[in-house]
């Protein structure tokens, strides 16, 4: 038994970092060949393709009558996406922020998720509050493919005038099928991939004597959110760094828009929100999105160090969690150091940095 889930973990990770591969290249060309922007294509198509697990999770909980699972994965995966994921990938490699993304899609973030908190401060999301979420999706995905394909046109007809270039539309039809190919094989095998390294990750924890809620707490959390790590690891290492966070950004808004949207839609009787999601999940998945914007302005770049930064917030966080499910006695020491030391000391440094940054803007 042992043998057989150290196989199915070993190819579950495999098939994640060949999936990963083949949707970031796939992803990276199919922007060239339509006219839009890496950009963009990180906050749709590969967006949208590695946010499925969640949407699969919630749709298939609201139908089986578990609808208030939805809530908990969009959160706890919104959370994951910026510390957990965006960490790691600025860890591998600095990441530089589109000022795009500064202007527009953060603070658009951070908008739906207080839409998202004011929604919910009725104790559930209704039919109606799905519509409505769901519109918002469909309006923001045509809005930004629209803008992108205009500027991606106006960028053509230059360099077409500059070059003289004119390529053919037999040559880039067929590119077009492969890499839609290539981003299809992609997203199937990271589905399989996680779903593969989830399962032996449960299977080895129960065989070790590890509780169902620890697992819940930390593997099975994890899994719907891996294949956004793999994709963003992935384009950080090869260098196409406005995937690696659009990536991020957009499953946020889909996970609010279109998870919960969907899901509001059909259930039966909406999705119930927990008390505690409103008085601690949800103001920290905002805290979250609200971070992005000092330290995606700073030098419109993640670096290293803030990257260890949100590492290290995600681990506080679960092991909070972890705490608090089990009533550790430890508890009231780590909400101490982390509210009276840690939480400060960041917000002293990201003010800090802000402070440069305009200092620098001004001597230009």
């Amino acid at each position: 038994m042992t043998l057989s889930t150290l196989i199915f973990f070993i190819c579950g990770l495999a098939a994640l970092i060949v999936g990963a591969e083949w949707l970031v290249r796939g992803a990276s060309k199919l922007a060239a060949a339509i006219g839009i922007s890496p950009l963009v294509v990180g906050l749709t198509v590969v967006a949208f393709g590695t946010s499925a697990p969640e949407l699969g999770v919630s749709i298939m909980s609201s139908l089986s009558g578990q609808a208030g699972i939805a809530v908990g994965n969009v959160v706890g995966s919104n959370i994951c996406n910026v510390l957990l994921i965006l960490g790691l990938s600025a860890l591998f490699a600095p990441l530089v922020v589109a000022r795009q993304l500064i202007r527009v899609e953060v603070p658009l973030m951070v908008g739906v998720s207080c839409v998202f908190a004011v929604m919910a401060l009725d104790g559930e999301f209704g039919r109606m509050d799905g519509i409505l979420l769901f519109s918002g999706a469909i309006v923001y995905t045509v809005w930004v493919v629209r803008r992108s394909r205009r500027e991606g046109r106006e960028e053509a007809e230059k360099s077409a005038e500059t070059e003289g270039e004119n390529p053919g539309e037999a040559g880039r039809g067929k590119g077009l099928l492969w890499q839609l190919g290539l981003i299809a094989a992609g997203l199937a095998l990271l589905g399989l991939g996680a779903n593969w390294l989830v399962d032996a990750a449960v299977a080895l924890a129960k065989y070790y004597g590890v509780s169902d809620l620890l697992i819940g707490l930390t593997v099975v959390a994890l899994g719907t959110s891996l294949p956004e790590l793999a994709a963003s690891v992935m384009a950080s290492i090869r260098g196409e760094r406005d995937i690696a966070v659009g990536n991020i950004v957009g499953s946020n808004l889909f996970n609010i828009l279109v998870v919960i949207g969907l899901t509001a839609v059909v259930a039966p009787e909406g999705v119930p929100v927990a008390e505690t999601a409103i008085r601690f999940d949800i103001p920290v998945m905002i805290a979250v999105a609200a971070a992005c914007l000092p330290i995606f302005f700073t030098g419109h770049m993640i670096a290293r160090w803030e990257g260890l930064l949100f590492f290290f917030y995600y681990i506080a966080y679960t092991l909070y969690l972890i705490l608090s499910a089990l009533q550790h006695q430890a508890l009231p020491l780590f909400t101490s150091a982390l509210a009276g030391f840690f939480l400060p000391l960041t917000g002293i440094t990201l003010a800090i940095c802000v402070v440069r940054a305009f200092r620098r803007k001004t001597e230009l």
